[in-house]
């Protein structure tokens, strides 16, 4: 039994063939920065990235007839429980309408569709950034018309949620965690019974990160936008791409940022410790609402590969639970995981509606 992973980002695309036991064959697609923005839209790539895909198979002998079902990265669809979702018709619409808006992750769906139809075989998508799983407390924002949205780095953090639970050694339906995604965006979540419960928006709440301003004070951003100083489209990509260690530190790479604070730099290192106090604060803050019944705090993602990083948020939380670290972000692997339960009988494939 075979899976094909498409897991596309904003210049690239990795791809898998993978096993129950682990991965046949893994590639990433780099894509041509020329090629890429001569599209008028994301959504426009998709012919391209099809093509990129199909090459890559052939170009590494990949068998296709030996695949049982083809899975991909879940765009910004409307909500949805978190789990495996059959890619239909519905959800290639709202995919190709960018419901929630633009990004990479839209093509992941339309691409493993295509493919799938070729071969006679089912698409999926597993836990994606639209994954809902609110409880009603956690809409209510202070604003009406402003409810706070489920946004976020899902499949990551439901991911360690199942590997934290079998080293454990307990079910998903018995353990609480706090999960802390670092990277680009940082998204923090309140996991209950295997669930998301409560989570920041990585791209409107909650810390700032590497790129993204996070939860920046209200008044003053609409100071900001009112000021004439800057277009919505600039202002926007201040809190989403110019923001946190970037604007602060003109630069996103915390490789950089850490061997700078070791070189003597003071103003890096209290920007770095103010991510890591925010997190800190934001897992405090989850730990709350699963009113300290904490079974661990886990702490993934890219970032969770910075020492520095990692120590100065543990050194905060650990007094609410043990602290487990799992670096890297295991996408392609959990994709995989996701389709494998469906076609082995351990989950049912969920409709799209």
């Amino acid at each position: 039994m075979q899976v094909l992973v498409i897991n596309p980002g904003s210049t690239s695309t990795r791809i898998a063939v993978y096993t129950p036991s682990g991965p046949l064959f893994e590639r990433k697609l780099t894509h041509d920065h020329s090629i890429i923005t001569s599209f008028p839209s994301i959504i426009g790539q998709f012919e391209y990235r099809l093509q990129e895909v199909a090459r890559a198979l052939d170009e590494g002998g990949i068998d296709r007839s030996g695949i049982s079902a083809v899975v991909a990265r879940g765009g910004l669809l409307r909500p949805v429980a978190g789990g495996t979702c059959l890619v239909n018709d519905r959800m290639v619409a709202d995919l190709r309408n960018q419901v929630q808006g633009p990004h990479a992750s839209n093509l992941g769906g339309l691409v493993a569709r295509a493919i799938a139809d070729d071969l006679g075989v089912p698409a999926y998508v597993v836990d994606p950034v639209s994954c809902d799983e609110f409880e009603p407390l956690s809409r209510v924002s202070g604003l009406p018309e402003l409810p706070r949205r489920s946004l976020s780095h899902a499949l990551n953090i439901k991911a360690a949620v199942r590997r934290a639970s079998r080293e454990i050694g307990v079910g998903l339906e018995d353990a609480n965690y706090v999960v802390a995604h670092l990277g680009g965006g940082i998204s923090v979540a309140a996991c209950r019974a295997g669930s998301i419960v409560d989570v920041n928006n990585a791209n409107e709440q909650g810390p700032f990160s590497p790129e993204r301003a996070g939860g920046v004070p209200a008044a003053g951003l609409v100071r900001l936008a009112f000021s004439g100083d800057f277009t919505k489209e600039e202002l926007t990509r201040n809190l989403v791409g110019r923001g946190g260690l970037v604007a602060y530190l003109g630069t996103a790479d915390a490789v950089e940022v850490e061997r700078r604070i070791a070189g003597g730099d003071e103003t890096a290192r209290l920007v770095y410790e103010a991510m890591a106090y925010q997190v800190a604060k934001e897992i405090g803050a989850m730990a709350s609402v699963l009113a300290g019944d904490v079974q661990a705090v886990l702490i993934t993602g890219g970032l969770a590969n910075a020492a520095l990083l990692v120590r100065m948020i543990r050194e905060r939380v650990e007094f609410i639970a043990e602290v487990k670290v799992y670096p890297g972000e295991g996408e392609m692997e959990a994709l995989a995981m996701g389709a494998f339960r469906v076609l082995q009988g351990e989950e049912e494939a969920r409709t799209y509606e």
